[in-house]
């Protein structure tokens, strides 16, 4: 299934790792307060994904505490060099990309890398397969 063929109410037997991808750093001029909102909405999504039988994932919950440990922040210049790259790493192990609104360099990126790969890429939570019934969420 693919972003032109899927299909609302479609089952998937197996849970899938969805890489939610929209705005972080996009259009807040490095204000915490701004990238902080993007990061709630981009958590927004998170427990519709869940809900419907797969694990959400989204970048920044991996690249934020890697660049904390390297003692840099997502407007250091080394986050280039983290936030890029931790969300291409973790789409070679994703099943598919929740492409949320919004202008975003990255999001773009991720779902050029998802097509690449040939991995469904979603704009609306509805268009994930849910989880067939009597599935327990374990592959």
């Amino acid at each position: 299934m693919n972003d032109q063929h899927s299909r609302q109410g479609a089952t998937t037997e197996r849970p899938l790792l969805v890489l939610i991808a929209g705005p972080y750093r996009s259009g807040t001029d490095g204000d915490p307060r701004a990238m902080a909102a993007n990061l709630a909405r981009l958590e927004e999504a998170a427990w519709p994904v869940f809900a419907a039988g797969h694990l959400p994932m989204i970048g920044e919950w991996v690249a934020l505490p890697v660049l904390r440990s390297a003692g840099a922040g997502p407007t250091d210049p080394l986050a280039d060099q983290v936030l890029y790259p931790a969300a291409e790493r973790l789409l070679a192990r994703c099943d598919a990309v929740l492409r949320l609104p919004g202008e975003s360099a990255g999001a773009d990126q991720d779902v050029a890398v998802a097509r690449r790969r040939g991995l469904p890429v979603f704009h609306d939570v509805a268009e994930i397969p849910r989880l067939a019934p009597g599935k327990r969420g374990t592959a």
